[in-house]
């Protein structure tokens, strides 16, 4: 199993109307990649703050993949391509993370 998690800072200038196209229509529309066994789309938690805590950024995806191959897959799918040329304009940061 591949672990793949990414998360976004958002611009600060972004309206918040592009802000729910980014969550509903941009990262939602990523559950539609067959590659994709598992996606879990969310915001920092509101926990009490700690030293190890960022909650510094807008949206983090986390997506499961059975093997490097599906992650593969997934990242040359037409839906993230899609997501991709939509939606890149809308950070100013993002950050990934994969695992296994």
């Amino acid at each position: 199993m591949l672990v793949h998690t990414v998360v976004f800072w958002l611009r600060k200038d972004l309206a918040p109307a592009a802000r729910a196209a980014f969550l509903t229509e941009g990262l939602e529309s990523l559950r539609a990649i067959s590659s994709v066994s598992t996606l879990h789309i969310g915001a920092p938690a509101p926990i009490p703050p700690r030293p190890v805590v960022d909650a510094s950024y807008d949206f983090a995806i986390t997506a499961l993949f059975v093997d490097v191959a599906a992650h593969d897959a997934y990242q040359i799918d037409p839906v993230h391509k899609a997501f991709l040329a939509r939606f890149k304009g809308d950070w100013e940061r993002v950050q990934i993370y994969d695992s296994m």
